[in-house]
C-alpha cells in the first residue's frame, strides 16, 4: 500500500471490473433513485436481459419492501458468487481510477475512485472524524441495507464524497494528463445517464494525489478556508450515499477485525468546486394524506405561516387542486428543508401517511397531484454552505440536497471484494 496515503482515510484499492461485458448493460444507476417509479427498473431489467450486469448485484430501494425481498437478497449474493466463480472480473491492483462523467446537461464531472477507511469515518453529528456525514443518519434505514451487504462477497459503490478544494489541486491536474493515462472504460450509460470514461492513475499520479489531499486537511488550510485553527481536520464530506456508507460502517463494526476487507469501502470523490457539480433540492411527496388537513396542521405548527409566497422559507405545494406556496417568515433554522422536516417529523407521528424523497421538480409535481398525494418542493442549497455548515453544526437536515438529477447519479461500475 502506498504509504503516502497513511492518515488520509483514503487509499488505492484492488478494483474489480468486468473482463468482457456490454458496459452499457453492465452499469446501472444508484439503487436509491426512482424509488416511486418502478417502471424505470422494469425497463432496466428488460434492457439487461441475461447479460452480466450490476443490476443483478444490487437491490433497488423500490423493491426494499417487496414481500420476497429476502429471496431477492439471497439471489444477489448468489449472483455475486457466480460472477466470481466464472472469473468474470479482472483486478486493478492498488489502483485509483480517474473518472470523467458527461451528465445529461452536457457538463463533465470529474472524480477519483478508491477506498476509504471506515475507521476514519463517523456519521455522528458533531464528530471530529476526517470523513463526516453531510446529513442526519436515520438509524432505522441501516438494518435492511445491512442485510444486502452482510453476506455479500463484493461491494459496488454509489457513494460520492466531496473535497473542498477551491484551488483545484487534487483532481484537476489529472484532467490535463488524461491523454497520457491508461484508459479503463469509455461507454454510454443506459436510460439517459450520459457518458463515462475512466483511466488508471500512474504511480507518480498516486503520489501527487496523496500530497494534495494531505495539504487540504492541514491546519493552514483549515484556517484559510474556515477560519479555525487547532480543530480536528475535515477532508471528506459525504455528498451522495450517506446511508450506504453508514451501512458499510455498521457492518465493519459488527464484523470487526475478523474481516479486514470490511474495514474499507469503495467510493468516488469529487471536488465541491467542480463546475459541473450542481446541488439540486430533494423534494418530498406524501402518500395517503388530506391536503387541507396537512396545510391546516402546518399553520398550527408554525402560527406565523401563511399561504402564498413571501419573505422567509418558501415551500411549494403541489396537490390535486391545491397548488400554491407556504411561507414561514422569520424561520428559526437556516434552511427551508429544516423548517419543513421538523414539521413532517411531528406530523407523521399522528398521521397514517408515508413520505418519499424525490429528485426532480416535474416528477414531484406529477406524483403530488395524484389523488391522496401531496408534493412539497424545496429551494436549492448553495454549495458554499456545505463544508462550513458540517464543520460548525455537525450535519444538515436529512435529504437536504442532491448532487444533480436522478439520471446523473453515480452508476455502479467498479467493484471490490469485501470477503
Amino acid at each position: 500500500m502506498n504509504e503516502k496515503f497513511n492518515n488520509l482515510g483514503f487509499y488505492p484499492a484492488d478494483i474489480l471490473l468486468p473482463r468482457d461485458a456490454d458496459m452499457t448493460r453492465w452499469a446501472v444507476v444508484a439503487c436509491d433513485q426512482f424509488t416511486s417509479e418502478p417502471e424505470y427498473w422494469e425497463a432496466a431489467d428488460a434492457l439487461v436481459g441475461d447479460a452480466p450486469s450490476t443490476l443483478r448485484l444490487i437491490l433497488p430501494e423500490a423493491e426494499l419492501k417487496a414481500p420476497d425481498v429476502e429471496d431477492k437478497i439471497a439471489a444477489i449474493n448468489a449472483t455475486m458468487e457466480d460472477y466470481l466463480r466464472r472469473d468474470l472480473f479482472r483486478t486493478l491492483k492498488d489502483s485509483l481510477i480517474y473518472v470523467e462523467r458527461t451528465q445529461s446537461d452536457g457538463r463533465v464531472r470529474h472524480g477519483v475512485v478508491g477506498k476509504v477507511d471506515l475507521d476514519a469515518y463517523d456519521f455522528t453529528p458533531g464528530s471530529g472524524a476526517l470523513i463526516r456525514a453531510s446529513e442526519g443518519t436515520v438509524l432505522e434505514r441501516i438494518p435492511p441495507r445491512a442485510k444486502v451487504r452482510r453476506n455479500a462477497p463484493v461491494e459496488l459503490p454509489h457513494v460520492m464524497l466531496l473535497i473542498d478544494d477551491p484551488d483545484k489541486t487534487v483532481i484537476e491536474p489529472l484532467t490535463a494528463q488524461a491523454a497520457g493515462m491508461e484508459p479503463i472504460y469509455d461507454f454510454e450509460l443506459m436510460a439517459g445517464g450520459g457518458h463515462i470514461r475512466g483511466w488508471q492513475l500512474t504511480d507518480a499520479q498516486l503520489d501527487a494525489v496523496a500530497d494534495a489531499l494531505g495539504a487540504l486537511c492541514s491546519d493552514e488550510a483549515m484556517q484559510k478556508k474556515y477560519g479555525v485553527t487547532g480543530a480536528a481536520p475535515l477532508l471528506f464530506v459525504v455528498g451522495d450515499g450517506n446511508h450506504s456508507l453508514a451501512t458499510a460502517k455498521a457492518c465493519r463494526v459488527e464484523q470487526g477485525d475478523a474481516n479486514p476487507l470490511a474495514r474499507y469501502a469503495l467510493v468516488e470523490f469529487v471536488n465541491n468546486h467542480d463546475d459541473a457539480l450542481q446541488f439540486e433540492p430533494i423534494h418530498r411527496v406524501l402518500f395517503g394524506v388530506d391536503a387541507d388537513d396537512f396545510i391546516a396542521a402546518f399553520k398550527r405548527y408554525y402560527p406565523n405561516a401563511y399561504e402564498g409566497r413571501g419573505e422567509g422559507h418558501v415551500i411549494e405545494v403541489a396537490g390535486a387542486g391545491c397548488d400554491g406556496y407556504l411561507t414561514v417568515p422569520d424561520p428559526k433554522v437556516q434552511l427551508a428543508v429544516g423548517t419543513l422536516q421538523a414539521f413532517l417529523d411531528d406530523y407523521l407521528k399522528t398521521h397514517d401517511a408515508e413520505v418519499d424523497y424525490i429528485h426532480g421538480d416535474d416528477v414531484t409535481r406529477q406524483l403530488g397531484r395524484k389523488p391522496g398525494n401531496l408534493g412539497l418542493l424545496l429551494p436549492a442549497m448553495g454549495k458554499e454552505q456545505l463544508f462550513k455548515t458540517v464543520l460548525a453544526d455537525g450535519v444538515l437536515p436529512r435529504k437536504t440536497f442532491s448532487m444533480g438529477y436522478a439520471q446523473d447519479k453515480r452508476y455502479y461500475i467498479e467493484a471490490r471484494k469485501i470477503r
